[in-house]
């Protein structure tokens, strides 16, 4: 098959060494940056790797034989409504290549607040010395919305501390790291037993505003919130309000409604919260490795006939 592989240097680029030690072999393999470089291929292209943000200056219509379009993403919002890919090209993401990175950075950030961090650096700034002692995450409850790659690994680390943790999947079926696995339909019974939230649900028209000013209020005072999904996941205004009313007693958030911040955005200068610039679940060492290792997984499913691991449900989003 003729595999494209279009690239976004200096962002995502899978180079042809990386192509190399994947041993995908069998395959004519393309590579090229700019929409010309696409469109001196795409009459023969039936499977193109390239990340949603590219699509957007790729006709897609100029390549007949597309079969799959492998993104090296695990959240396909960027590509909804799908109606620039023809409805016949089957959707592959790359879920499973963030979670270890993921459940280390939800440790990260589950400490910070358990042991207020987000407090004492917004008192470093203003200079005040202030000692407020803080308890174990074992005493701690966290609830985690979506247990896909990124949740499921964050509820086996939290597993580690010894907390109570509550999941939440639509299925609503046991996991193995969670004493309640529940239905999203439960989300608004467990807010106000929940001291750290943490968002790591893929955006859809069902999740966008899934957090609203109503339901921040409804967590106990002091509560945390941790964000490793999207940022439009969260009523952005309303959480930065629940901070500086001191109704939350912190935030780590490492995606946004809009990034990069702009400049002058009360973000920046909100009290007891931590930014971070959408890098919880990327680890450069790997990513690329690990995304070819599944686009090869995805591959041999299509190729026996069956559905790939990582296929998009285009009515899910996800």
């Amino acid at each position: 098959m003729h595999i494209h592989i279009q690239n976004d240097p200096g962002n995502i680029e899978i180079s042809a060494t990386d192509w190399e030690a994947a041993n995908i072999a069998g395959h004519q393999v393309t590579f090229g940056t700019s929409a010309a470089d696409f469109n001196a291929q795409a009459a023969t292209v039936e499977i193109l790797i390239a990340p949603p943000w590219k699509l957007k200056n790729l006709d897609l219509s100029t390549a007949p034989r597309l079969k799959i379009l492998q993104t090296p993403v695990a959240g396909v919002d960027g590509l909804a409504p799908f109606d620039r890919i023809p409805e016949n090209v089957l959707i592959f993401n790359n879920r499973g290549v963030h979670a270890a990175k993921a459940g280390e950075f939800s440790l990260m950030a589950i400490l910070l607040l358990v042991n207020l961090m987000p407090v004492f650096i917004t008192n470093q700034r203003a200079g005040i010395w202030e000692r407020i002692p803080s308890g174990l995450a074992a005493r701690k409850r966290l609830t985690i919305i979506g247990l896909g790659a990124l949740g499921g690994a964050a509820a086996a680390q939290a597993r580690r501390l010894g907390m109570t943790i509550t999941g939440l999947r639509h299925s609503g079926t046991p996991h193995p790291d969670c004493d309640f696995s529940l239905p999203p339909s439960a989300l608004d019974e467990v807010l106000p037993t929940t001291d750290i939230l943490l968002l790591a649900c893929p955006l859809t028209p069902e999740t966008e505003n899934l957090i609203t000013a109503a339901r921040l209020a409804a967590l106990p005072r002091g509560a945390g919130i941790i964000n490793i999904g999207r940022g439009r996941l969260i009523d952005q205004e309303a959480l930065l309000d629940a901070l500086e009313s001191g109704h939350l007693g912190g935030a780590v958030l490492d995606v946004f409604a809009k990034e990069p911040i702009p400049a002058g955005d009360r973000a920046w200068g909100v009290q007891n919260l931590i930014i971070t610039p959408h890098i919880s679940a990327d680890d450069p060492a790997t990513y690329n490795a690990l995304t070819l290792e599944i686009f090869k997984e995805n591959l041999k499913a299509y190729l026996a006939g069956n559905r790939a691991p990582g296929q998009v449900d285009r009515q899910k989003a996800y």
